[in-house]
């Protein structure tokens, strides 16, 4: 649908619409929801919750008010158990700063919770997918490896560590979106979640019309057993699913490894943002990233000038 004030719609594959209300203030809306990635309720809704919110701060907008999506398999999941899920989303909707305005249940086969969520930007600090060109910096926030260590955890797989760590960054907000586009220090950028890095990346460049080139030794997985995990075949189906739909649009030099191949095409739930930097402007993203305890702050790749959105992986 087009209008004058629908500044993001359907159209770029972007994390959120975004709606102009006048001058200095534009809505940002999304909603996601998703099945439990871990047995435990609470932890579940705090992801799930965290996922929703940051495609708000993927666009550099503050969440506002946020709705609950629930799906319930009524005969049998407990009550408590629902109410620990909602309790989890309450939480981390409270720590971003935003008010919980009720939501919508219905029955299905399988538990699903998420969130509606409306944010506001400023229309001219807005953040999209469209803005990146040669020569700036990727930049990552969280390490990957999230769709692989879920899997372990499914399969009960022993991670030593990772788990933890996983669930750690899938329930940290994506804060540093909104601080960086507030202070005009991004040109564009995305967050990492189902599509894996490979994927978001390519919406970045496709919209931009630009390519890009990364370099695998300089992207972080949660740990170093989450490498290990890959080689023991522990790799969810949508994370090989990425990868082969990446082969129309990615090169792989010969010493990149079939596990660093796989861990960029990752299905990450609650990801990191994948932001294009200003050489120039580098430093003061960094010292926000750090100020603002990003989980990392990885310098991975860059944008290259090109009639075709391709990335090459070195």
């Amino acid at each position: 649908m087009r209008h004058d004030d629908l500044l993001v719609g359907a159209a770029t594959s972007d994390d959120a619409a975004v709606f102009r209300l006048d001058s200095e203030r534009a809505l940002v809306q999304t909603i996601d929801f998703f099945t439990p990635v871990v047995d435990g309720p609470y932890t579940y809704g705090q992801i799930a919750a965290a996922n929703a919110l940051s495609d708000v701060y993927a666009m550099g907008g503050r969440p506002l008010i946020a709705m609950n999506v629930v799906g319930i398999p009524e005969d049998e999941l407990p009550l408590d158990i629902v109410n620990e899920i909602l309790k989890g989303g309450a939480d981390k909707v409270m720590e971003a700063g935003c008010v919980l305005a009720g939501g919508h249940t219905v029955q299905n086969p399988e538990p699903l919770y998420g969130l509606s969520v409306t944010g506001l930007v400023h229309p001219e600090r807005l953040v999209t997918n469209a803005g990146a060109i040669p020569g700036d910096l990727l930049v990552l926030t969280k390490p990957l490896g999230t769709g692989i260590v879920s899997t372990a955890i499914k399969r009960r797989l022993e991670t030593h560590g990772a788990a933890a760590r996983a669930i750690d960054l899938m329930t940290t907000l994506n804060t540093p979106g909104a601080v960086l586009a507030e202070r005009e220090l991004v040109r564009a950028g995305t967050d990492v979640t189902g599509y894996g890095l490979l994927g978001h990346l390519r919406g970045v460049i496709r919209e931009s019309r630009v390519a890009a080139r990364l370099d695998a030794g300089k992207v972080p997985p949660i740990a170093d057993f989450v490498m290990e995990l890959i080689e023991a075949d522990c790799v969810p189906g949508g994370t090989r699913n990425n990868l082969a739909a990446a082969a129309e649009w990615t090169s792989f030099s010969g010493d990149v490894s079939q596990a660093a191949r796989l861990l960029l095409a990752d299905a990450q739930t609650s990801g990191g943002l994948l932001l294009c930097v200003s050489p120039a402007r580098l430093d003061d993203v960094l010292a926000a990233l750090a100020e603002d305890k990003a989980p990392c702050a990885a310098v991975i790749g860059e944008i290259v000038a090109s009639n075709e959105p391709f990335i090459e992986v070195v």
